[in-house]
């Protein structure tokens, strides 16, 4: 099961070519009113969004990861999946990082949805992942991608295929940054609730 500190150097060699694959998968979600529209079906659940200026993002540089007590929003699945989104931080080099903890809130084995590993081909090698994630910009009308490395894998956790009972992950994704002045976005899991989250 990966991590976002399994990735790291993937992130790391992507690093130059960061403005060139945010201005083309930008580009690619640009457009018409349209791309803002959600693309499937969404399962029944719950979200849960925190008030702005409630929740504080992890300390910059930080060991331990990202700081897990601040929630930005939580998203409840139809299935018992759990994601409750942490922190979305831009970063040097036009990212934008989306951390978050992943938990299986019943007592039996849930396998989460094939269609959060997205459908395109070129990620289908990483096997199950969190590429059909996209955040939605409904005020610019842009809906934004998982960013891919040069050999074509999506900067976000993978291996998640199923969650046993009880269990709970640390997952994260890695998107072009939206404009300094875009504050909100929305975080839109495949068949799970969309949330609105505050970027910071």
């Amino acid at each position: 099961m990966s991590t976002q500190y399994g990735v790291t150097a993937r992130a790391v060699r992507v690093a130059a070519t960061a403005a060139a694959l945010a201005a083309l998968l930008t580009a690619c979600g640009g457009g018409g009113g349209d791309d803002a529209k959600d693309s499937g079906p969404q399962a029944a659940g719950t979200v849960r969004s925190a008030p702005p200026g409630q929740s504080t993002p992890p300390p910059e540089g930080s060991p331990t990861g990202p700081d897990t007590s601040a929630t930005l929003a939580t998203i409840d699945g139809s299935n018992g999946l759990r994601i409750v989104i942490h922190s979305a931080v831009r970063e040097e080099g036009g990212f934008l990082t989306v951390n978050g903890t992943l938990k299986n809130t019943t007592s039996k084995l849930v396998v989460t949805p094939p269609q959060w590993s997205g459908q395109e081909i070129q990620v289908q090698k990483t096997g199950p992942s969190l590429a059909g994630v996209t955040l939605v910009d409904k005020v610019e009308k842009k809906r934004y991608y998982v960013l891919r490395d040069t050999e074509g894998y999506p900067l976000t956790t993978t291996g998640i295929n199923s969650m046993q009972a009880n269990q709970e992950v640390s997952v994260f994704a890695q998107f072009p940054a939206p404009p300094a002045t875009v504050t909100q976005v929305d975080i839109q899991f495949p068949l799970m609730p969309t949330a609105t989250i505050e970027l910071s």
